[in-house]
């Protein structure tokens, strides 16, 4: 395996609506761990994209009155403008209607095929166009899907082709084993719950006379794939498999691969996928981390499907990128559910921005030009090895946290040391105060470039050009 080669994708959203705050989380927190190892002296990979594919993209279309077509060239477009607000430093972003990701979708139906894991047989289910996929009885909340429970599923009979999830039961077992493929561990113990008493072969296609948009069935024009499968292949055709080998040999076969997803995935991303990657003869995902849900008042989840998101590019435009990064990476677990109201976002915006990084910025480097303190010759710092350790596991907010608590260490060095008086009664020694003071804040520069890049790099020009900021890093709100 090539360790020097860092692959990490993260889910596509579906482009029946505008991008949610909680995807937005999921973008940001590759983006650092991407970023990070970028830093560290890999060779990354990081893709992001759209599934545009399946029955609510059609539904959706249809309200709005547009052909499907145009419908996702719109919002495909909304998703890239997004990746842009965010600063992401991504290297693809992938399209699921895309000639080369359906190519792909096709090639890899070709091998499951060959494998003789792909059978056909009539099915009925309770089917949730929200989900994109049948669901249980008992796993409806008061006759609805508890993830759409403005959706009433529907009972669905037809004949579908199914995939032989069953026959890698051995083999997902011993996927899961290894504590290092799912983060974190009690994500890890849920997918092999579900292996050991759920799991069961899957539906993968629909048929034509109920949907028309999506990958067709090589040698079968009565089905269309199902939305699931095809956009699963992506994590592939992103790096240009099957037609191009390069980047899928560097960076899937012989790299470290890393897939971010939200809770709701553990059994598609770490159970069903993989199972299809055995099938198909592909090495295994080696981590896949998994965040919360950000939740809004009450506790409640949000979702395109409730109407309760927050768009994040309308964030942005207010407060800016990396205003809308330090939220997220800070005050959102790495792992667990939080929630994200305008109200707490103000709180931490004024408190770690701008009267924490801000002031703290402009109160050294005031000092530091008032006295001719210059550093521009100090070599950049290395990571501190906690935080690398931080990041390596995923704990983004761990890593970030660390980085503010060295914030208020030197915050309070300055009220403790006095430089602003100590330079006027010995200047020799207060320069040195000072001196050490931009040698810190340099550091703290350098570990934000993960999180912060536009900030950490505004700081850095400050202590070359030894100048204090002309306004405010972050204006404090009202």
């Amino acid at each position: 395996m090539d360790k020097n080669s860092f692959y990490i994708t993260t889910t596509i959203p579906y482009v029946n609506a505008d991008p949610h705050i909680g995807f937005a989380l999921e973008l940001v927190q590759s983006d650092a761990i991407a970023r990070h190892q970028r830093l560290a002296g890999k060779q990354v990979f990081f893709s992001t994209g759209t599934d545009e594919f399946g029955q609510k993209i059609w539904e959706a279309s249809q309200k709005q009155g547009k052909p499907v077509q145009e419908y996702v060239d719109h919002y495909a477009q909304v998703f890239l403008d997004l990746t842009r607000d965010l600063n992401l430093s991504i290297d693809s972003f992938i399209r699921t209607t895309s000639r080369e990701h359906i190519e792909a979708a096709q090639e890899f139906w070709r091998l499951c095929d060959k494998k003789g894991d792909i059978y056909k047989k009539k099915y009925q289910g309770l089917y949730c166009v929200g989900c994109e996929k049948f669901i249980v009885e008992k796993d409806l909340v008061d006759g609805k899907c508890a993830f759409h429970p403005s959706l009433i599923p529907e009972l669905v009979q037809e004949e579908n082709y199914f995939f032989r999830l069953g026959n890698y039961k051995t083999e997902l077992l011993k996927y899961l084993k290894d504590n290092k493929t799912v983060i974190p561990e009690w994500r890890r113990k849920e997918a092999i719950d579900f292996v050991e008493n759920a799991m069961e072969d899957f539906s993968i296609s629909r048929s034509k006379e109920r949907l028309t948009w999506g990958v067709p069935i090589p040698g079968d024009d009565t089905q269309i794939m199902y939305v699931w499968f095809g956009a699963f292949v992506n994590y592939l055709s992103t790096l240009g498999w099957p037609a191009k080998k390069e980047n899928f040999e560097k960076f899937w076969q012989e790299g470290v691969t890393i897939q971010t997803a939200g809770k709701d995935m553990v059994k598609f991303q770490s159970v069903m996928w993989q199972g299809m990657l055995m099938s198909a003869g592909i090495k295994t995902t080696d981590t896949i981390v998994y965040h919360g849900f950000i939740t809004g008042e009450g506790g409640i989840r949000m979702s395109k499907s409730l109407g309760n998101v927050i768009n994040p590019s309308e964030i942005v435009k207010e407060y800016g990128t990396d205003a809308l990064r330090y939220f997220l990476l800070r005050e959102i677990s790495s792992f667990e559910d939080s929630s994200f109201t305008m109200e707490r976002f103000k709180e931490a915006y004024n408190s770690g921005l701008a009267n924490g990084l801000g002031n703290l910025v402009s109160r050294i480097m005031k000092m530091a030009e008032d006295n001719q303190v210059a550093l521009s010759e100090l070599p950049d710092s290395m990571f501190d090895t906690t935080f690398t350790n931080h990041i390596n596991n995923f704990n983004i907010q761990k890593a970030i946290e660390l980085v503010w608590s060295w914030i208020g260490e030197l915050d309070a060095k300055i009220q403790t040391e006095e430089p602003f008086k100590l330079v006027k009664t010995n200047p020799e020694k207060g320069k040195l105060v000072i001196s050490g003071l931009v040698w810190s804040l340099k550091n703290i520069a350098e570990h934000l470039k993960p999180f912060l890049p536009e900030t950490a790099e505004k700081i850095k020009k400050l202590i070359k050009e030894n100048k204090k900021p002309e306004k405010p890093l972050f204006l404090r709100k009202d």
